[in-house]
């Protein structure tokens, strides 16, 4: 059985406050888009395995979060022996979640082929377990993440219809190295508030506090949101801690995609 772990976008993020357990409190719309990977999983005879292809991932493959997660349930679960296959094309490092989504989906895939009767709830508290994102991707539907971005509250922000343009330049952002560099605050304005304006008016309003920081360390991708303004998109940002880069528009920008060829880039229709 195969299925499809897609991204997700943050639209907007306020870094609030620093918790006692060395995390941050967060406010953000997590969005799900479809730039997906691919994730297999059969049950075989002899011995259990995982195997990779696609766009290279650094570590062992029994320290992936596919594997942590088909752990998890055969601590409550009498799982068969698996041969799971992943091939990755959402980039790591680049706010976009795919690491977590595929977590998730091997939870829900597992659940789905070997008849656990997993609720989406039960599914949420494993997926909790492997990563502060991966629950989101149980329901993946659009929300207001709260807390360390594990606690979810349904939002009216619908994007149907509007183009999407992804922009990866080729390099990672550690989540470590990310928020190193935060200053976190209250905000003004609720985030749910500026959401339910126009998106015309979130070019000025709808902030991603991790820009503040990162974009002077990392000045292409101010350059980046620039040039995605400069294109058309009605509102730009930086997806999660980076280092993706994402442009909303009314339709699709004309001509060829002005990025380099080492950059990956998605596009298409929400």
């Amino acid at each position: 059985m195969i299925q499809f772990p897609n991204a997700k976008i943050n639209l907007g993020l306020q870094l609030v406050e620093k918790r006692p357990d060395g995390f941050h409190n967060l406010v953000s719309c997590f969005y799900p888009v479809g730039w997906t990977d691919a994730l297999e999983i059969l049950p075989v005879q002899g011995e259990a395995s995982f195997t990779l292809s696609g766009l290279p991932v650094p570590g062992a493959p029994t320290a992936n979060l596919c594997w942590k997660a088909y752990e998890l349930l055969r601590r409550d679960f009498e799982l068969p022996i698996i041969q799971m296959h992943l091939h990755k094309v959402i980039p790591m490092g680049a706010g976009l979640g795919g690491g977590s989504a595929d977590a998730a989906f091997t939870l829900k895939l597992l659940s789905q082929q070997f008849a656990l009767g997993l609720s989406n709830e039960a599914l949420e508290n494993y997926a909790r377990q492997l990563g502060s994102d991966c629950a989101f991707f149980i329901r993946n539907q659009p929300v207001l993440a709260l807390e360390k971005g594990d606690v979810f509250e349904l939002i009216e922000v619908n994007l149907q219809g509007w183009h999407l343009l992804l922009v990866y330049p080729n390099f990672a952002i550690s989540t470590a190295e990310a928020y190193a560099g935060v200053s976190p605050r209250f905000p003004e304005k609720s985030l749910k508030t500026l959401l339910a304006q126009d998106i015309s008016t979130w070019k000025n309003e709808v902030v991603n506090d991790f820009e503040a920081s990162l974009f002077p360390k990392y000045p292409i991708l101010s350059e980046l949101k620039a040039q995605l303004y400069s294109m058309g998109a009605v509102y730009a940002s930086m997806s999660g801690s980076g280092s993706t880069m994402y442009g909303l528009f009314k339709t699709a920008p004309e001509g060829p995609l002005p990025f380099p060829e080492d950059y990956s880039v998605w596009q298409g229709v929400l």
